[in-house]
């Protein structure tokens, strides 16, 4: 069995890479040439959690599962918050061929799936992103979305203004583009045109009453139904996609909120993002309406990247 490593992960799943392949499989999932069960949570104190996501990419393609711990704090001490490996199933033989590095994975996979509902659900002149949070996830996003639109701003808050600082100067080296960091999270928000929401926040940090008509938000963070990193005002008020229509009403915890307040009903899902990408459904519909991503990772793109870096290597 072959191990692939954090380094080669990050050396090989580019961007470039990254982002057709999650696309395809969005594309599949929506078109239900996947199998997958929802995702199983062992919660384990103090906002730790253990995950199996287990699933298969269709007939005479590979199968396999996920196994992610995720302990919040790790990334303070300088390791990844998502900890786990990704394993892979032979389609011929039925037998285990590959361990990934689940961590890597994760990190990459998930920025390029908000990069790809990015480049379907925002405005095409979209040039200011704001990102909420300064960890793993907000490095990851910034570094996508560059991908899908000609950025000329990234404004950064988080709950400490010095690591913000710290994360802005590092970043704005890298991309090469003006990266500042601000105090409220009001102000982070006031002109963007993309905002990602990237934290552990257990309750809801972003206003809808906040977020300007023309934005497109990706909702990331919470990844299990509970916690919420946006309002239900702004689930009301925007055209509101998932990536997976059963996992969101199942686990999505700022739609949930919604619904168990009578805001909204099933029916405000808009769609799948693999049904916009397929041309199946209409994204945006108007440069004034708020469009709303809600990601809660999906095992679909952790097979499609792993398998990829098997099938490719050497």
């Amino acid at each position: 069995m072959r191990w692939i490593d954090r380094e080669e992960v990050a050396e090989r799943l580019t961007y470039e890479v990254c982002l057709p392949i999650v696309r395809e499989a969005m594309i599949a999932f929506s078109k239900g040439e996947t199998l997958q069960l929802l995702r199983s949570i062992l919660p384990l104190g103090e906002g730790r959690m253990f995950g199996v996501m287990p699933g298969g990419m269709g007939a005479g393609k590979c199968f396999g599962a996920k196994l992610i711990s995720v302990f919040p704090e790790n990334f303070a001490k300088g390791a990844q918050s998502h900890q786990g490996v990704v394993v892979l199933f032979d389609p011929e033989s039925g037998a285990p061929v590959c361990l990934v590095h689940a961590g890597e994975i994760t990190a990459i996979r998930t920025a390029a799936a908000s990069a790809v509902a990015t480049d379907a659900l925002a405005r095409k002149d979209a040039r200011r992103l704001a990102l909420l949070g300064y960890g793993e996830q907000a490095g990851t996003h910034a570094r996508a979305i560059s991908r899908v639109r000609a950025l000329e701003e990234v404004v950064v808050w988080g709950r400490s203004v010095e690591r913000a600082r710290a994360f802005a100067a590092a970043m704005g080296k890298e991309l090469g583009l003006p990266v500042r960091a601000v105090e409220t999270v009001l102000e982070a928000v006031a002109e963007a045109d993309v905002v990602c929401t990237v934290t552990s926040a257990a309750e809801p940090i972003l206003m809808g009453e906040w977020v300007r008509p023309g934005t497109h938000v990706n909702v990331v963070g919470s990844s299990f139904a509970g916690p919420a990193e946006v309002d239900i005002e702004l689930v009301r008020r925007s055209r509101f996609f998932v990536d997976s229509r059963e996992g969101v009403l199942a686990q999505g915890g700022e739609f949930l909120r919604a619904k168990a307040a009578g805001v909204v009903g099933d029916e405000h899902i808009v769609a799948e993002i693999g049904e916009v990408l397929a041309g199946d459904v209409v994204g945006r519909t108007s440069a004034e309406e708020i469009t709303v991503y809600k990601s809660l990772g999906h095992v679909v793109q952790d097979l499609a990247c792993g398998w990829w870096l098997w099938e490719s290597g050497e």
